[in-house]
């Protein structure tokens, strides 16, 4: 079964780079789509049902943290598995997001071999 994968995340080109990382993996990819902020997320949620979301903590108009919060609080997303992508210095920021049920975070930049390992725990 192909697991479908949305990534959020303001720069373009650290989307971009996860999507190639990801057909690295040996993960059975389905559709990959794309966000730049939290809004846009949540709307590709509205229209789409998806295996796996990664996030960038740190967006503009909405940042990964209020994103995982509200697909937390609702039902039909609250059992998709996110993965934050942060360059985040503060603990604090990935600890409050493992809190609200992230499954765990990789920082920038990242391999191949660190999202394999990361995924592994989750599926």
């Amino acid at each position: 079964m192909s697991m479908d994968v949305l990534i959020v995340d303001d720069s373009a080109a650290i989307r971009k780079i996860l999507i190639r990382v990801l057909q690295q993996t040996e993960l059975p990819l389905g559709e990959v789509v794309e966000a730049a902020d939290g809004i846009e997320a949540l709307d590709r949620l509205k229209q789409k049902r998806f295996s796996l979301i990664f996030s960038d903590i740190n967006m503009p108009n909405m940042d990964g943290i209020q994103m995982l919060s509200q697909i937390r609080d609702n039902a039909e997303w609250s059992g998709i598995p996110v993965v934050m992508i942060t360059t985040e210095g503060s603990q604090a920021k990935v600890l409050e997001a493992v809190d609200l049920g992230a499954r765990g975070y990789v920082r920038k930049p990242f391999t191949a071999d660190q999202i394999k390992e990361k995924l592994a725990g989750i599926f």
